[in-house]
């Protein structure tokens, strides 16, 4: 079975009036249907910058990139992947449930199936009988899980999650955490996503992406062998530990190679 993502040689140079900016750098990546892989790295490194060549928001400048077997910009037209950034991005003046519909009205779905995906993506997120209420009205950790729920919509293949969960308290990000996870569990869906986080890449990924300081190169690929069922406390676990050590050795391998 073909790779769902699968990048070769990846260069990604952007021109600036000081020069030139070396974003990504011979990156090799597959990643396979089912897989949630995060990637970790330094400040500035290409993390969010791979993510949007994926989603076709950026062009790379070198090497080849495929998405469902297709070009990035063909897949964004195919509506391949769902895409979650780092701030929940509702719009206040529209309900939860009109922000979950809003892709939905512009890809031209009947009302009959509008009101179907917006209950069932509620569901999805533990948002039930909160379809009325404006984004204001709910914390932060509740508008993410509405702006999961906009990406899922439309029931694309890949989730693209670009450090959903960075600007929330840990006692709200660990809570997210165990629910992506089962998110992740009954969908089945592609996920990728970006932090800066080891507990967190550690607890959610089974495949971790350790990128070195710009240009940003991969050092290191992990494959986790946790088991797919992960309740919290297996972060005291030798093994969680051992992968957290890995990913930090990886870590501090590239900051001494930039």
């Amino acid at each position: 079975m073909s790779p769902v993502i699968s990048a070769k040689s990846l260069d990604l140079t952007f021109q600036t009036n000081d020069g030139p900016v070396h974003a990504l750098k011979d990156v090799n990546l597959d990643v396979e249907k089912g897989e949630f892989v995060s990637f970790i790295g330094p400040s500035g490194c290409g993390k969010t910058t791979f993510l949007r060549c994926v989603a076709g928001l950026e062009t790379p400048t070198g090497g080849t990139l495929t998405v469902n077997g297709m070009t990035p910009d063909e897949a964004r037209r195919a509506r391949a992947y769902g895409y979650v950034f780092q701030a929940a991005g509702l719009y206040p003046w529209r309900t939860i449930g009109g922000n979950i519909r809003l892709p939905l009205e512009i890809m031209g779905y009947s009302e009959a199936e509008k009101r179907k995906r917006v209950t069932d993506t509620l569901a999805l997120v533990d948002l039930d009988g909160f379809e009325k209420k404006y984004p204001w009205q709910l914390s932060g950790g509740m508008q993410q899980r509405a702006s999961i729920a906009r990406a899922l919509s439309f029931d694309a293949e890949i989730l693209l999650m670009d450090e959903p969960f960075g600007a929330l308290d840990e006692i709200v990000r660990d809570r997210l955490n165990e629910e992506l996870l089962s998110l992740w569990a009954r969908t089945e869906k592609t996920m990728l996503f970006v932090t800066h986080s080891i507990p967190e890449a550690v607890y959610l990924s089974t495949k971790i992406v350790v990128m070195s300081p710009r240009p940003g190169r991969i050092s290191d690929v992990i494959d986790s062998p946790l088991p797919k069922e992960r309740p919290l406390d297996i972060r005291d676990s030798r093994e969680f530990i051992e992968i957290a050590h890995r990913v930090r050795d990886g870590l501090r391998a590239g900051m001494e190679a930039a």
